[in-house]
C-alpha cells in the first residue's frame, strides 16, 4: 500500500512546483507533476494547493513545552520534542549547557531513554553538547560556574559514556586543547562548531584546518572586528565569511538579529552554507511571562518579552521563545528570502552540516519521508515521520 499527497505544490532545494509526493513503507517513492498512479487500498491525501515540504532539521535547541533537555528526563526529552513536531520539525538535536558532569550525565541518559519509548515524535540523532568549553567573556546567558578548559579525562568520558549518543559539540577553539579535542571528536564522528569564543582570525583559521567547519549562532556570542595599535583584527563575524567552506547558523527568530542582516547572512553565504536555527528553550510553544533556562534544579531565571526571553536585568537575550516555522516565516514574509531557499535552509542544508543529506532534508525518491505540509502564513496542518502521520491532518483522505 502506498501513500499519496496530490495537489501539492511540492517545495524542492531549488523550487517550488506543483505535483504529488508518493510514499511507501518509510521512504519517498517517487515525486512528480500531474497525478500518480494509485492501487486498490492506496491512501491519497489532497492537499489542495497547500505547500508539502521536507520535514524541518533542528540542529541546536534547548527544550520546548515546557521542559528542557538538561532536565535530564526521558519525558521531559519526549514534551520538548513533540512540541516541535507540532511546528514542523522531524529531526532534532537536543542541546545541552554547559553544567555539572553530572547534568551531563543525566541529559545523555534522558535522551537515550526517550529514543527508545517516543513514538509519534521527531527522530533524535543525538545530542548538541554546547559547553562546558567555553570563553567565560562570551558567556552569554550561559552560567559561568560551569564554563571550563576542555579536560581530555572528562571530555573522553562523556564520549565513551554517551555511545554515539553525542553527535555535536560547540567549543570555544582559542582554549588550552582545543585542538586536540576538536580532533578527538572528529575521529568519534562528532561534529565540532565554534561558538561562544573570542576568536580571531588567525586561530579560526587553524580551527577549520583541526576539523571544525561550523559556526554556532552567528553573530551571538563571539568575536567581532577588534582595533590595536591602529591595525583591526578581524573575529569569528568576519572570519565566517572570509572563510567560504565554514558553515553556519542564525537564529532567525526576528529578535537575536535583524531582518536585514539575516537576509546579508542568506546573499553572501548562500542556502547552501545558512541553516536557520531556533535554539529555543522550555517555554518555546508556550504562553508565559517567566521561564527557566537550564535545569530546573540549577537552571537561572528568565523573563519573557517582546518575543524573545531575556535576563532578568534585561542588559541581553537569554535564549529564543520560536519553532522552526516562526523561523521559516520571518525568513519568508521579512527577509523576502525564496520560500525554497527557507525550506533549504531549514532542512536540507542542517541535514547536510550533521550528516544526513543522504537520508532526510528534502524530498527525493529513496529518502525518509519526513514531510510536512503548511499553508502560504507557514501555519503546519500535517506532518509526517518516516512514512506514518505524527501530527494533524494533509487534508482530505480517501
Amino acid at each position: 500500500m502506498s501513500i499519496h499527497f496530490v495537489n501539492a505544490a511540492v517545495i524542492y532545494p531549488d523550487r517550488v512546483e506543483q505535483g504529488f509526493v508518493t510514499v511507501e513503507g518509510h521512504r519517498i517513492k517517487a515525486a512528480g507533476t500531474g497525478l500518480p498512479e494509485t492501487g486498490p487500498g492506496d491512501q491519497v491525501y489532497d492537499l489542495r494547493g497547500k505547500y508539502l515540504s521536507p520535514g524541518f532539521v533542528e540542529i541546536h535547541s534547548h527544550g520546548a513545552g515546557g521542559c528542557d533537555f538538561m532536565d535530564g528526563t526521558a519525558e521531559a526529552v519526549i514534551t520538548a520534542a513533540k512540541t516541535h513536531l507540532q511546528h514542523g520539525t522531524t529531526t532534532l538535536f537536543p542541546t545541552t549547557l554547559a553544567a555539572s558532569r553530572e547534568e551531563i550525565l543525566n541529559s545523555i541518559d534522558g535522551l537515550r531513554l526517550a529514543r527508545r519509548i517516543m513514538t509519534d515524535g521527531p527522530e533524535l540523532p543525538g545530542l548538541h553538547m554546547e559547553g562546558p568549553y567555553l570563553n567565560r567573556k562570551q558567556k552569554g546567558a550561559i552560567d559561568e560556574q560551569y564554563i571550563r578548559d576542555p579536560q581530555r579525562e572528562e571530555y573522553e568520558e562523556f564520549i565513551f559514556y554517551g555511545q554515539g549518543a553525542i553527535s555535536r559539540w560547540t567549543l570555544a577553539p582559542e582554549l588550552p586543547g582545543a585542538m586536540e579535542f576538536a580532533r578527538c571528536l572528529r575521529d568519534h564522528g562528532i561534529v565540532p562548531s565554534m561558538g561562544h569564543t573570542d576568536v580571531e582570525y588567525g586561530q579560526v583559521l587553524e580551527a577549520y584546518h583541526n576539523g571544525i567547519n561550523h559556526v554556532t549562532h552567528l553573530y551571538s556570542a563571539m568575536s567581532g572586528m577588534v582595533r590595536r595599535g591602529g591595525f583591526r583584527y578581524p573575529g569569528l563575524i568576519e572570519s565566517a565569511f572570509c572563510i567560504s567552506d565554514l558553515t553556519v547558523e542564525v537564529i532567525a527568530d526576528g529578535c537575536h538579529l535583524p531582518v536585514e542582516i539575516l537576509e546579508m547572512v542568506y546573499r553572501l553565504k548562500g542556502p547552501d552554507k545558512v541553516a536557520l536555527t531556533c535554539d529555543s528553550m522550555r517555554c518555546a510553544g508556550q504562553n508565559v511571562k517567566e521561564s527557566v533556562l537550564g535545569s530546573l534544579k540549577n537552571g537561572q531565571r528568565v523573563i519573557i518579552e517582546d518575543d524573545v526571553a531575556k535576563m532578568p536585568d534585561r542588559t541581553a537575550f537569554a535564549g529564543s521563545i520560536a519553532t522552526d516555522d516562526r523561523l521559516v516565516r520571518v525568513m519568508y514574509h521579512q527577509a523576502r528570502v525564496p520560500l525554497w531557499d527557507c525550506v533549504r535552509m531549514m532542512s536540507l542544508t542542517p541535514a547536510s552540516i550533521m550528516g544526513l543529506a543522504d537520508q532526510v532534508g528534502s524530498i527525493m525518491p529513496g529518502k525518509t519521508a519526513n514531510l510536512i505540509s503548511f499553508d502560504e502564513d507557514i501555519r503546519v496542518n500535517g506532518v509526517m515521520v518516516q512514512g506514518s502521520v505524527a501530527f494533524g491532518s494533509f487534508g482530505a483522505g480517501k
